[in-house]
């Protein structure tokens, strides 16, 4: 088989969540655990560090796994989905799987994946704990896929784990209350291994609390360990040990709000990490913020895809982080705000829909893939709430005329969806 041979068997012939929602998903965990028993249980064969939560969870995992690259630990990163290509999920002090890695895992498994039949995300999951088995990585951040009870990964038993926060996503699948969302998230909670809650929230902090209870698990919210402010320029953050006088600066290469609340929930578990023996220094904490897109390769975050007018490009997906983004969105606009949107149709697009600035100027596009909503049907919802705009289904040609259209002092944002950031020409 060649690589796209391969590519082409992941897309055809197992489901895949991220391109056709719910339908893909097999409940339970027993096509993993069976997957990787076949396997010779790779994810026993290497320490871990697990991560979930609403947002935040990939640029977390991505500055856990660059300050411990920075560190001299050999670091695998698990993450999903993919920007660019496949090879982006499974990654080895930040290179990513070689094809000839993938073709070999297919080709020696292959009848093994046509017995168990395998959701996409399943054998991504066993594909890569094969890989850092093989690796002898000495570290692997896990990233969940979705909720984190039921999710693939939850098969490993981590050094630590971190929830990011609890908000409103995936509620047909998780609950549509934040506290049983917060039971799904909780369940990466293992017996006896600490956990580091991000964000605490008044709805939902007593439900970690008492799973870790039930687990003799230790629990740290990272707001009672951390203080971060972050420069206005969100260029860098200044962090502080709660009630310490003594604050550092910490330099960012991952841009825009959320950075400051992810920091604080790394900083907090990479305390619990070096008390279990893996400590890094200052030195390297500083490295991996400031070269966490170098060292890692990821892309999407609040990125700054050209200037004059400025175009910024960002993969959140829900209402809890485009509420966010609109906010910055506005903080720093000095002239027309410009819209390139384009939603997944299972997600709580009337939800988004009504916190978006009716002022801007709105391009409504869709990415090549099944769950995409119709840009001519999101242009449709739209309308109801107010907003104007055009359609121009192809996420390049949409931003092609937004930039047309615009001054050089508007600002032109690109998101909605992780599949409309990723087909944009511009992102590299």
């Amino acid at each position: 088989m060649t690589y796209q041979q391969c590519i082409d068997y992941f897309y055809q012939q197992l489901p895949m969540f991220q391109r056709t929602g719910p339908p893909a998903l097999k409940p339970g965990l027993d096509n993993i655990i069976n997957l990787c028993r076949e396997l010779g249980n790779p994810q026993q064969q290497f320490k871990s560090i697990h991560v979930a939560g609403t947002n935040g969870k990939g640029s977390s995992s991505h500055l856990l796994a660059a300050v411990l690259q920075s560190a001299g630990y050999k670091t695998g990163l698990y993450t999903s989905p993919h920007i660019k290509d496949f090879r982006e999920r499974i990654r080895v002090n930040g290179v990513p799987i070689s094809k000839e890695a993938v073709v070999d895992f297919v080709e020696q498994h292959r009848l093994l994946l046509d017995k168990i039949k395998p959701s996409f995300f399943e054998l991504t999951v066993a594909m890569a704990f094969s890989h850092f088995a093989d690796d002898e990585v000495d570290l692997a951040v896990i990233e969940v896929g979705l909720g984190g009870r039921l999710d693939s990964t939850n098969i490993i038993q981590p050094l630590v784990s971190l929830i990011t926060n609890i908000g409103f996503d995936h509620s047909y699948l998780l609950g549509n209350t934040l506290e049983l969302i917060a039971r799904e998230k909780a369940g990466i909670i293992k017996k006896e291994v600490p956990v580091v809650i991000g964000e605490r929230d008044a709805k939902t902090a007593q439900v970690f609390i008492q799973k870790a209870e039930s687990c003799n698990a230790k629990i740290l919210f990272a707001e009672d360990i951390y203080q971060v402010e972050t420069v206005p320029s969100h260029t860098a953050i200044r962090v502080s040990k709660c009630e310490q006088l003594e604050w550092e600066s910490l330099e960012l290469q991952l841009k825009g709000p959320f950075q400051s609340k992810n920091a604080r929930g790394v900083l907090a578990l990479l305390d619990i990490l070096a008390d279990l023996g893996y400590p890094v220094t200052r030195e390297d904490i500083k490295t991996g913020f400031a070269q966490v897109r170098d060292l890692t390769g990821i892309a999407g975050r609040w990125q700054i895809l050209r200037e004059n007018p400025l175009v910024i490009g960002d993969t959140g997906h829900n209402r809890p982080a485009m509420e966010v983004l609109i906010a910055e969105l506005k903080r720093i606009n000095r002239g027309r705000l410009h819209m390139v949107l384009g939603f997944v149709n299972d997600k709580d697009i009337s939800g988004m829909l009504e916190i978006m600035p009716t002022s801007a100027v709105y391009y409504f596009c869709a990415a090549s893939v099944p769950r995409s909503l119709d840009a001519q049907k999101l242009f449709s919802m739209a309308q109801s709430y107010g907003i104007k705009g055009s359609v121009i289904p192809d996420p390049n040609q949409a931003l092609d005329t937004a930039i047309q259209v615009a001054d050089k002092n508007d600002l032109i944002f690109v998101g909605g969806s992780t599949f409309v950031v990723a087909e944009l020409e511009l992102l590299n």
